[in-house]
């Protein structure tokens, strides 16, 4: 049968992306994107005004800095950020991650361009 559904391993999706904090779309439903990323460093506080965002963690450990404090996340763990709340994503050893937000968002929301702006929705 040729008319099968793609299946995505985002694990190894992600592994095919050695540039850090350079979001990749993998998967589409509806109006929502699957993205794949490596993220290094820190990430700038920002955050989303019109949708929350979800943080899978694939591989490493990722912290998510919040005003009243931070969160760390590991490997198959799941944290969904608000809309309206800032954040601040970190990893100092490197993670692979998957994110889960609307089509069209821009990776460093309500800021001006930022170093790490980049374009969105650029399928892997």
């Amino acid at each position: 049968m040729t008319n099968l559904p793609p299946v995505v391993n985002l694990a190894a999706a992600s592994r095919q992306l050695n540039e850090p904090w350079q979001p990749r779309v993998v998967a589409a439903l509806n109006d929502v994107h699957f993205k794949v990323a490596y993220v290094l460093g820190e990430f700038p506080w920002h955050h989303h005004d019109d949708t929350d965002e979800a943080f899978l963690i694939l591989e490493g450990e990722v912290l998510l800095d919040f005003p009243d404090g931070t969160r760390t996340i590991g490997p198959g763990e799941l944290c969904v950020v608000p809309k309206g709340l800032e954040h601040r994503p970190r990893s100092a050893e490197g993670a692979r991650i998957a994110l889960i937000e609307p089509a069209g968002v821009r990776n460093t929301g309500n800021l001006a361009d930022d170093a790490k702006t980049t374009e969105s929705d650029v399928w892997l």
